[in-house]
């Protein structure tokens, strides 16, 4: 048999198996990319924790704070110094009543910072911006531990 003849007959297998090769690498380098985000999400929750940690809030669980933030910030870094985010703010910061019954009230500097610390981890970038409006606002120690 000769050898153009035995590749010619066997074509099918050269085919198959560039095919195969073409697609583990492929497939290796979605699996990669999917490790990074997972490990940079995780990083991030977990500074993001120790910070929660640091200012006197209980430990959040890391793999909440990964599927909601994962490693750009989500919705958080989504414009955060847009008037409706700052309304948003305001509004949180409040008595916690509905309607007509909700009054602004002087809020807890703790809250405001913690999110300035959400701000600082996953979108650094932003975070001068935000930093005047949280300047802005009238805070105290509202809350106690």
């Amino acid at each position: 048999m000769s050898p153009t003849r035995f590749a010619s007959e066997h074509r099918w297998l050269y085919i198959g198996a560039i095919v195969l090769l073409v697609v583990l690498a492929v497939v290796g380098i979605i699996q990669y990319n999917t490790v990074k985000t997972g490990r940079e999400a995780s990083e991030k929750a977990n500074q993001l924790a120790d910070a929660a940690v640091e200012a006197g809030y209980p430990r959040p669980d890391t793999g909440t704070i990964e599927r909601t933030l994962g490693t750009d910030g989500g919705n958080v870094c989504n414009d955060p110094a847009s008037a409706l985010k700052s309304a948003l703010w305001k509004i949180n910061v409040s008595n916690g009543a509905a309607f007509v019954g909700q009054r602004p009230v002087i809020g807890d500097g703790r809250a405001l910072r913690a999110a300035a610390t959400i701000i600082r981890i996953y979108c650094p970038d932003k975070l001068d911006k935000i930093k005047d409006r949280i300047d802005d606002l009238k805070t105290d120690t509202t809350v106690r531990r």
